[in-house]
């Protein structure tokens, strides 16, 4: 029956993700600047999708061998298939742009010059900003084909333009000339603030500025036109792990590449005519397939950090972390934990309470070790600087760095060389594997050296306060022995420990898919013997096509199905064999990032959490963890998280056989927006306490 199963292509899926993230900036509903914030983030997503997905595809398609998996062919048919559906969300970001966003900002007295030319009363003040603050940093580099040529930076916005010399008949092509400039990076903003007049507010972009006095650059020419382009280049880095050489080195080097890495991309303005862009093409040695129409302003990621003149009339209504109040009363988490475990739900709960965690851990006579993974920190992270006054402390502290985790490799090797300098116990990558799970043990001691009440933390989310703020996560905490325990055999296994043995935690590599087999299946025999089989599963990508058989398989044996999963998912459903399985995808103000399955289990139901989504990646080249929650109120609180994120008909939508984003449009029902009901929800709760 398995091989009868489809499933949909990997990077389509994340297409269709991104494109439901495009969608928010249609929502009318949110506050406008949260609504242009959601073009940036799919203009960023885009970015990072091609630096990774399709330079892989490229090098492949050109006779490399990063996937063999993936032939020739079928690699041109995909990226085919990729242009043809990014051109036409592209299409939709336009109009998103031109004829929702900018309209509304008019409306609120905000104009957005898209051109050079603009109101009289500015023409004076944009001539002078030009000559004082952008032009000192403009560089015109001429362009010629067969010669060498100005190098393209990454991701940087270059105006390519064309002219010819007065006086001379601009259709001769001996006298026109080309010129590439890169646009000022990090002297001068992207967008510029003009001067207020009467009741509006004016902001321009960096290029109209330059485009508007582009004739005082070029002296003794006629400046025919010029348009925005930019590269982006293959960003994956690929570390030898078969290599006898310090892993530290190879990061160090091979990051630095990643620069000058292959064209992957090549965007430009899609006004500029044919035969300017055959010249570019030319010169910079582009193939026709890596050439990806854009607008006139490229890089809109940038929108991020679009001026609000506004700012604190129109707030953006997000929920704030909040502090526990069965936390604050109490002087000790330890203390609280000792009896009861706790779960934080991350942003809505401060991610301050694990900084108390290891705060107390330092500063706890009878801890003797700290041991964490770090996978992605933040920059000046608090978590470090406390592992580090643990160390100074008197404390044994090792930490596990992943120097292969994507675009963080130099700040995670920038930052495990200053706790190495401070004392900290550093274990760096295995070869062959990433380990991605987000865990951290605290062990204790008496006086006279016997083991005592420890503490254990495992967690969906990075150690990361930044993200913690816009990521939607959870951790718990527990001083369950079987639990501490099995933690420390896994971080003695990240030691060079052999043959670990695991009695609770579920652990990619070792038990954790035949475990998820076992919880499959019994859910299979429950319906088959006539009671319900029940399974939710909430995570942030499904592509592994053994698991999504083995879900089509208890779909097709009357298992019900519900997955909650925000981005990538391969599973097809509305088939013969997933006709019980439904599809949730929810966006909104946080990044759904929690990885929680439940097992209905005859109304007993069991619940896990932790780091692993269903990728080939997660589960047999990664080290994950995974807990079940046993505190019977906690496992009560995430099953209302699921069922409240189920019954969302705000910004959740079904995911169909085509890929479509089908909103519920449920107006019979009362609004239920996940996010902010669950915040509220916790809100409840925690009052309780006071």
């Amino acid at each position: 029956m398995e091989n009868s199963y489809n499933y949909f292509k990997r990077d389509i899926s994340w297409l269709s993700f991104n494109y439901r993230v495009l969608l928010e900036a249609e929502d009318e509903n949110l506050p406008l600047y949260e609504r242009i914030n959601f073009i940036a983030i799919y203009s960023s997503n885009l970015e990072e999708f091609y630096k990774i997905r399709v330079a892989d595809h490229k090098a492949i398609a050109n006779g490399g061998a990063r996937n063999s998996e993936e032939s020739v062919e079928s690699s041109l048919q995909l990226l085919e298939e990729i242009s043809a559906e990014v051109n036409r969300q592209l299409e939709k970001r336009v109009e998103i742009y031109e004829n929702k966003i900018l309209p509304a900002l008019r409306r609120k007295h905000i104009v957005f010059y898209q051109s050079h030319r603009v109101e009289a009363f500015h023409e004076e003040y944009i001539k002078s900003f030009f000559k004082e603050e952008i032009f000192p940093y403009l560089q015109p580099v001429p362009l010629w084909k067969d010669k060498v040529t100005s190098f393209l930076r990454d991701n940087r916005l270059y105006l390519a333009v064309r002219l010819y010399l007065k006086g001379t008949a601009p259709e001769d092509p001996s006298h026109t000339q080309y010129f590439v400039m890169k646009l000022p990076y990090s002297k001068v903003p992207r967008f510029i603030e003009l001067p207020r007049h009467g009741e509006e507010h004016y902001i321009i972009y960096i290029e109209d500025i330059i485009k508007a006095n582009i004739n005082s650059i070029f002296p003794g020419y006629q400046v025919d036109s010029s348009y925005c382009i930019k590269i982006s280049r293959d960003a994956d880095i690929l570390i030898d792990d078969a290599s006898e050489g310090d892993i530290v080195e190879q990061v160090k080097k091979k990051v630095k590449k990643r620069k000058i890495g292959a064209v992957c991309r090549f965007v430009y303005d899609r006004k500029m005519p044919d035969d300017f862009l055959n010249y570019l093409t030319d010169v910079f040695h582009i193939d026709k397939n890596e050439l990806v129409p854009g607008d006139k302003h490229l890089n809109l990621e940038d929108l991020i950090h679009l001026p609000n003149p506004l700012k604190g009339i129109e707030e953006n209504p997000k929920p704030k972390p909040m502090r526990l109040n069965c936390l604050d009363n109490k002087e000790s988490i330890f203390r609280y934990v000792a009896k009861k475990d706790l779960l934080l739900h991350y942003p809505y709960h401060s991610f301050g309470h694990f900084i108390h965690f290891l705060y107390e851990a330092v500063h706890d006579a009878r801890t003797t070790e700290i041991m964490v993974t770090q996978y992605r920190v933040a920059e000046n992270s608090a978590v470090i600087n406390t592992l580090i006054s643990a160390a100074q402390n008197g404390k044994k502290v090792t930490v596990f760095v992943e120097l292969k985790a994507r675009f963080d490799e130099e700040n995670n090797l920038t930052t495990a060389e200053m706790m190495k300098d401070a004392g900290i116990n550093i274990i760096y990558s295995i070869p062959g594997l990433k380990v991605h799970a987000k865990v951290a043990l605290i062990l204790r001691k008496n006086k006279k050296g016997n083991p005592i009440r420890s503490y254990a933390y495992i967690s969906t989310g990075n150690f990361n306060e930044q993200t913690a703020d816009v990521y939607a996560d959870c951790g718990l905490f527990t001083c369950n022995k079987t639990l501490v325990n099995d933690l420390h055999t896994l971080f003695s296994t990240l030691g060079g420990k052999q043959n670990p043995v695991f009695k609770r935690l579920l652990v990619a590599r070792f038990n954790l898919i035949p475990e998820l087999h076992k919880l499959i299946e019994h859910e299979i025999h429950l319906a088959e013997s006539g009671q319900k089989g029940r399974i939710i599963l909430k995570m942030n990508a499904l592509q592994d096509s053994a698991m999504i058989a083995k879900l089509y398989e208890a779909s097709s044996r009357g298992v019900e199905i519900d997955l909650i999963v925000r981005g990538i998912c391969c599973l097809i459903p509305g088939q013969p064999y997933s006709k019980n399985i439904k599809i949730t995808r929810i966006v909104d103000s946080f990044l759904e990032h929690a990885r929680i399955w439940y097992f209905g289990n005859n109304n007993s139901p069991k619940v896990f959490l932790g780091s692993p989504d269903w990728m080939r990646r997660n589960l047999y080249r990664r080290i994950e963890a995974v807990t079940p929650v046993l505190d019977i109120d906690l496992r009560n609180e995430i099953i209302n998280l699921l069922n409240i994120q189920l019954n969302d008909n705000q910004k959740a939508c079904f995911v169909d056989e085509n890929l479509k984003n089908v909103f519920k449009n449920d107006i019979l029902q009362p609004p239920i927006r996940a996010q902010y009901a669950f915040y509220a929800y916790l809100k409840d709760k925690n009052e309780t306490f006071l």
